[in-house]
This record gives structure tokens, C-alpha cells and sequence, in this order.
């Protein structure tokens, strides 16, 4: 009764599940890599958008940092055009070199080229970043969809903010593809509606070109009189800073790149163009339209509302109120659009998490995929510090653009003083490197003047508080480091005592198998000093107990093994070496030995489907897995190890099988 009851309760959940979330894929499927991976127009859906999407503040804040002096806008703009397509030429550099290298551009060239404490701090500084890109978005949109209500509703803002979040995150939990598509339209409307807006705004005033140009060169002319061209510069400056939010998300493409369809330098690279023409045009076309039709600040209004409601809220064609009707829409797709750009935040972010537990910087159950083939845990973490910061700053967008766009710029600048550094170890080696070595400084220039003047700028107004967020990840990630470093350290000396043993062959003749004899079970993870001493110390407990030994070992999937069909081929090559390693150690000691192996994202489940095969086929068995056991157990221990030994033991002993966990103990 107790088994009926837990496989009904099992398939209730798992259906809840598939509902949910939609069901397992099979990344086994030699479709699975065209069918998850993004083309270059979807590629520009899911992580452009978090640049297109920032034009909704991020001109804003730039053109109200200015304050009296609009007359600086035109230059402002030019500015903005220059670092977008600067931005993206640079990166296009590192998407090219990387193509096949996996995600976390910025982290990976930054490692290579700099170091590993260089990479340290732009990754970290990175998925802060990709935080706050999500949180902001999330602000900015109820922001958008509030701007059409009453301010007697400005209280249910910060709860509009974390229910869309939760929905992106529900989505995103069941594949990044089948999100993107899901959000396709939201885009398209956007871009239609805004491409409306930038050109009518501009093609209204027309007329009035020459003199507008003519009067702003006029007020340039007196206000370089008045405070002088270094307080000129400065005030354009401030303004080209504070407006930096408006450039974070041309990064997203060298993070996300595991998700491009192949060739992926080509996909990255045309994904790199629709992003800064795109992001250029309408940044730098609001601005234009907020000189032009004189546009301000109102109290519970963005500025793109103001200016939506001044061009179209009196047309009236046919005396139908459709100008009201387009303002509305165009603010929905706003707050659409924005919701679509915390989408990058889920792609990248999660990638750069996935990168660091590669190196064993953050906990290695970051770099696991789940049965969607979606870093889960990374998307959770993401998810769950987002709603934090949108929770603390009551979802205010002018409190989080202030610790905003900062880090980015970290690793914009880390990234291209490492692509010029890689530009100079090249030159004489007959690569092209001049011409690379150009655009990548270019970038550097830019990117380093936006980081010393936005840090300059906004460490007085509370950014001290990003800086602190950033140190306190990369600490954390110096203490896991530590940790991983210490247990490798002893179990390399397991390895060193173990692996290298040389037995002679069995004086005994190896037995027949024989399904009815005793059998161990021992359940694997490599060729290893651990799997050895575990099956030593079988052998101890159980002296001339077994006749047959079964290994069995799970090659694991995950982001490091998820980049293609070949990757997957070498994954299960070498699971098989590893087993044919233990298989001929069992000969050597005098059993009939043989081995099962599975690829598999989750270990656990393949785990079980191999011993219930085995112990069908095999009468009497044992089974056998080892775990490391700390001298100090922590709530961190857990937490940095997985613990499918318990879970299997748990799962074989609720089926009715015999299964030890084999203790391998880590002192200090």
C-alpha cells in the first residue's frame, strides 16, 4: 500500500511538474543541439532586449542629467552612437576567439589573458550585474505599465515587480528557447511602435532642423563661456555616465554564447550587429525627440510616456480616440519589453555561475543542467536575489540606476585590456592582430573613461553599495575555492597512493559469471583514488564474500559537456576508459568483473534505472557507493557537495536492495 501511495503521489508531482515547467528533453537527441540553440534573430530577442530595453531609462537619465544645458544633447548623442558601436566591435573580437571556448565572455577572457584573480573579479562583477539588469527591469516595467494609472496605485508598484518576475523566472525554468518565443511578439511590438515614434517625432520638427541646430550651438557657445570647455566636458560627461546603463547588455552575446546555433561566431556576430544599430537608433533617436518636443520630467511618469502622450494623444482620424489607443500600447510594450530584457540577466547570468564552478570559484552544482537542459540552480540563485533588491529598494529605479551599469563596466574594461594584451603576445607570431589590437583599444578607452566618471560620479550618491555586493561574492568565492582546494589536495594524495598500484594477475582463475553468486555493486565517479579505496575497503569488510563486481558509473551532463554532439562522443569515451580500468583491477583481484554506464543531467535518476537493470539480472547484490565524510560537517559541506550517495542509498533501500554508503574521510 505504502509503494501504491508513494508512486501516486510521485506521479502527481511529476505531472504538476510537466505542467509547469513542460517535460524532460532528451539531451541525448541528436536534434537536441539545433532545437535548444538560438539563430541570430532570436539571439537578438533574448539578449538584445536587455539593451534595447534600457533606452527606456537609460536616455532618460542621461538627458535629465544634463538639467538646464539640453542644448548638449546632439553631442550626447553622437557620444552614445560612438560607445554602442565601439562596444559591439569589441566584442565581436572576443566572439570570434571564443566561439567554441564556452560562456562568460567577459570571465573567460579575462582569465586567459589577465589571470584568474582578474577573472574572479569579472565574473563576479558580472553576475551582480546581470542581477541588477534583471531588478531594474523589473522596476522599470511596473514603472512603464504605472505611468497609465492613477499615483494612488504607485503602492502596488513593488508587488507588480516581483509577480512579472516570478513569471520570468516560471518561464525560464522551462527552456530558454521556448521563453524567447514566448516573449517574440512583446519585441516586435516594441520595435514597431518605437521606430514609429522616433520618426515621427523627428520628421514633426523638420522644418525647424536648422533653427534648433542653430540655437543649441548658440547656448553651447555661452555655456562654454560661462563655466569654460573643461566644465562643458564635464557636465557632457556626466551626463554620457550617468546614461551608462543604457550600453549593459552588448556583453550578453560572448556569455550566452553555448546557446548560439553553429557556426556560432557567425550567429554571435550578426547578433552583435542587430543589437548596436538597433540600440544606437533608438537611444539616441529619444534623445533627438526629447530636444526637439522639449520634453520634462513628470512626477509618476517616465519621460517616454511624456513624450509618447505629446506626439499621438491627439490623433484622432476618423474621430476615433486611436492616439490614446497607440500611447497605450506603446507603454505596454515598454513594460513588455522590459520584462523581455531581464531575459539576458536569465541566459547570461546563470552561463557566468556555470563558467565559475567550472574553475570551482561558486558551488559546482551551478555548472548542473536540468532535465530541461536549463542551468536551474543558477536561475533560481538569480531569481531569488533579484526579488531581494526589488524588495529593499521598494522597486525604485532611481535608487538601483545608482549602483546599476557600474560593474559592467568592470568587465567591459577587463575584457578589452585583455584582448589588447593577448593583441601584443600575437604580433609576431603572423596573426592578424594590428587592426584587432585598434578596435579592441578603442573599446578600452571608452569603456575605462565611462568606469573612472561613473564611479567618480555616483560613489558620493550610495554606488559604495555595489562595490561592497562585489567584494562580498568574490570572498565568497575565495572561501569555496579554498574549500574545493583543500579536499583536492587530500583526495590527490588518495590518488597518488591508489592509482598507481600495480597488481599482478589473479593466481586464482577469474570465475564465470554467475547471475546467482554474490555480486558488488560499486557505483563510481572516475578513475580515481576515491572508487579504489572504496573497493578496498568492500573487500576488507567482506572478505571472499563476492564473486562478481559490477562498476557503474553516470558521465554526467553538464554546461562544461553540453556544447555539441563531439563533446558528448569524448564525455562517454571517457567514462568507458575509466570503467575498463576498474574492469581489469576486479580481474586482477580475482573477480568476474564487469561494467554499466549512462549519460545522463541527472546522476541520480540514471543511478537508479542502472541498479534496478543490474539487480534484475543479477539475484543476490550488494550495492555499494562511496562519500566523502568531513571531520567538521557544516552547513556549507552540504551545500559545495553533492550528496547523491545519501539519495541513492535512500532511493535503492526504499525499493528493497541492500546499498551501503562507504565512508572516505576528509580531516581538518
Amino acid at each position: 500500500m505504502g509503494l501504491h501511495s508513494g508512486d501516486s503521489e510521485r506521479s502527481v508531482a511529476t505531472r504538476i511538474k510537466e505542467f509547469v515547467i513542460g517535460a524532460a528533453k532528451n539531451p541525448l537527441d541528436v536534434r537536441i543541439f539545433h532545437t535548444t540553440s538560438l539563430v541570430a534573430v532570436l539571439a537578438w530577442i533574448g539578449m538584445g532586449a536587455d539593451g534595447l530595453s534600457s533606452s527606456c531609462y537609460g536616455p532618460e537619465a542621461a538627458y535629465l542629467a544634463l538639467g538646464p544645458n539640453t542644448c548638449l544633447t546632439l553631442p550626447l548623442v553622437g557620444l552614445v552612437a560612438l560607445a554602442v558601436f565601439a562596444i559591439a566591435a569589441s566584442y565581436v573580437q572576443i566572439i570570434e576567439l571564443f566561439a567554441s571556448g564556452g560562456a562568460g565572455g567577459g570571465y573567460l577572457v579575462a582569465t586567459r589573458f589577465l589571470g584568474t584573480s582578474a577573472g574572479l573579479v569579472s565574473g563576479s562583477a558580472l553576475v551582480v550585474d546581470y542581477v541588477l539588469t534583471i531588478s531594474v527591469s523589473m522596476a522599470s516595467s511596473a514603472d512603464a505599465f504605472f505611468s497609465l494609472l492613477p499615483l494612488a496605485w504607485q503602492p502596488w508598484k513593488m508587488w507588480a515587480a516581483l509577480v512579472l518576475l516570478f513569471l520570468l523566472f516560471i518561464l525560464n525554468l522551462r527552456g530558454l528557447k521556448e521563453s524567447i518565443l514566448t516573449l517574440t511578439p512583446i519585441f516586435l511590438i516594441f520595435v514597431v511602435t518605437h521606430v514609429a515614434v522616433i520618426l515621427m517625432g523627428i520628421l514633426m520638427r523638420g522644418t525647424d532642423t536648422g533653427g534648433i541646430l542653430y540655437e543649441s550651438s548658440h547656448e553651447t557657445n555661452v555655456l562654454i563661456q560661462g563655466v569654460g570647455l573643461f566644465g562643458t566636458f564635464m557636465i557632457l560627461m556626466r551626463a554620457f555616465s550617468v546614461g551608462g546603463g543604457t550600453y549593459t547588455g552588448l556583453e550578453a552575446v560572448s556569455n550566452g554564447i553555448p546557446v548560439l546555433r553553429e557556426p556560432r561566431a557567425e550567429t554571435g556576430k550578426g547578433t552583435m550587429t542587430y543589437m548596436a544599430f538597433s540600440l544606437a537608433f533608438t537611444a539616441g533617436g529619444l534623445l533627438i525627440c526629447y530636444l526637439l518636443h522639449e520634453i520634462h520630467h513628470q512626477p509618476g511618469r517616465t519621460m517616454n510616456a511624456v513624450l509618447f502622450q505629446h506626439l499621438w494623444e491627439g490623433w484622432r482620424p476618423w474621430n476615433m480616440p486611436l492616439g490614446h489607443a497607440a500611447v497605450i500600447l506603446a507603454l505596454l510594450s515598454e513594460a513588455a519589453l522590459l520584462i523581455v530584457g531581464a531575459q539576458a540577466g536569465f541566459i547570461s547570468g546563470p552561463q557566468v555561475l556555470a563558467s565559475m564552478a567550472t574553475d570551482s570559484w561558486t558551488p559546482r552544482r551551478f555548472a548542473n543542467l536540468s532535465d530541461r537542459l536549463v542551468n536551474q540552480d543558477g536561475i533560481v540563485v538569480m531569481a531569488a536575489t533579484s526579488a531581494a533588491v526589488i524588495f529593499v529598494t521598494h522597486a525604485r529605479v532611481d535608487v538601483m540606476v545608482i549602483i546599476y551599469s557600474i560593474n559592467v563596466f568592470i568587465t567591459f574594461t577587463l575584457s578589452q585590456l585583455g584582448m589588447c594584451r593577448h593583441w601584443l603576445q600575437v604580433r609576431g607570431s603572423g596573426q592578424r592582430w594590428l587592426r584587432p589590437f585598434i578596435v579592441n583599444g578603442g573599446g578600452l578607452v571608452i569603456t575605462l573613461t565611462i568606469l573612472v566618471f561613473t564611479a567618480y560620479i555616483k560613489i558620493r550618491e550610495g554606488a559604495w553599495a555595489v562595490f561592497l555586493l562585489t567584494g562580498a561574492m568574490i570572498g565568497a568565492c575565495l572561501l569555496v575555492k579554498t574549500h574545493y582546494r583543500r579536499v583536492r589536495a587530500q583526495l590527490k594524495k588518495l590518488d597518488d597512493l591508489l592509482t598507481t598500484i600495480h597488481l599482478s594477475a589473479s593466481k586464482h582463475r577469474v570465475p564465470r559469471k554467475n547471475t546467482s553468486a554474490p555480486t558488488a555493486v560499486l557505483m563510481v565517479s572516475g578513475y580515481n583514488g576515491l572508487g579504489i579505496h572504496t573497493l578496498f575497503s568492500i573487500l576488507k569488510l567482506f572478505p571472499e564474500r563476492f564473486k562478481n563486481v559490477v562498476f557503474v558509473e553516470v558521465g554526467t551532463i553538464d554546461s562544461s559537456q553540453f556544447k555539441g554532439v563531439d563533446a558528448l562522443h569524448h564525455l562517454e569515451d571517457t567514462v568507458k576508459t575509466d570503467l575498463e580500468k576498474y574492469a581489469d583491477l576486479g580481474r586482477r583481484l580475482g573477480f568476474h568483473t564487469e561494467y554499466r554506464y549512462a549519460l545522463n543531467v541527472d546522476r541520480l535518476e540514471a543511478l537508479e534505472e542502472l541498479c534496478s537493470e543490474i539487480a534484475n539480472e543479477f539475484r543476490d547484490t550488494v550495492f555499494f557507493v562511496g562519500k566523502l565524510v568531513f571531520e567538521r560537517e557544516t552547513w556549507t559541506s552540504a551545500l559545495l557537495h553533492s550528496q547523491t550517495a545519501l539519495s541513492i542509498q535512500k532511493a535503492l533501500l526504499f525499493n528493497g536492495y541492500q546499498a551501503i554508503v562507504m565512508p572516505i574521510r576528509v580531516r581538518g
